[in-house]
């Protein structure tokens, strides 16, 4: 049985690059082969807009901008629904800001695609259960898996995420 990404674009700011929606599987496989994830999982990611995303921040985390991504994880302590047409675990649900990526790529200095590629994986991570917000370490551990991940896609960091000016 095979992982099932479905993918939607839900806005029209950036156009989406010919590979980017094979990339985001192979980053969603990525991180389930790298998390030894037992069973067929189910993922939603959906492009939208710094409007939409910003609608969607304030909604869900009562924070009134837009951001790069939001995870909605549909499982608890690694239980999940079952999809029943095709047995798929349910993940949840990846939104990822086309726009916001777009200006990040600029800001590191990377790709579009690595930019989406990350966010993917930073989502899947969310998705399986880990926070980064919740402590410092576990933001290192997430950190550290993110870029394990990003390895083995052949998307290593080549910049810094922060400023090297003293």
């Amino acid at each position: 049985m095979s992982n099932k990404v479905l993918i939607t674009n839900s806005q029209n700011a950036v156009k989406i690059p010919s590979g980017l929606r094979i990339l985001i599987r192979r980053s969603c496989n990525a991180v389930l082969e790298f998390e030894k994830f037992e069973g067929s999982a189910e993922i939603s990611v959906t492009f939208v807009d710094n409007a939409r995303i910003a609608e969607l921040n304030a909604q869900y985390r009562n924070k009134n901008m837009p951001t790069d991504v939001l995870s909605f994880p549909m499982g608890e302590n690694g239980v999940y629904d079952i999809d029943e047409d095709n047995g798929c675990k349910i993940l949840g649900d990846i939104v990822i800001s086309m726009e916001r990526a777009m200006e990040q790529a600029e800001l590191y200095g990377h790709s579009l695609q690595r930019e989406v590629a990350y966010l993917t994986v930073h989502s899947m991570l969310h998705l399986l259960g880990y926070d980064h917000e919740a402590s410092g370490l576990e933001a290192v551990r997430m950190r550290e898996k993110e870029e394990a991940v990003l390895v083995q896609l052949g998307l290593p960091r080549t910049v810094s995420y922060t400023s090297d000016e003293v």
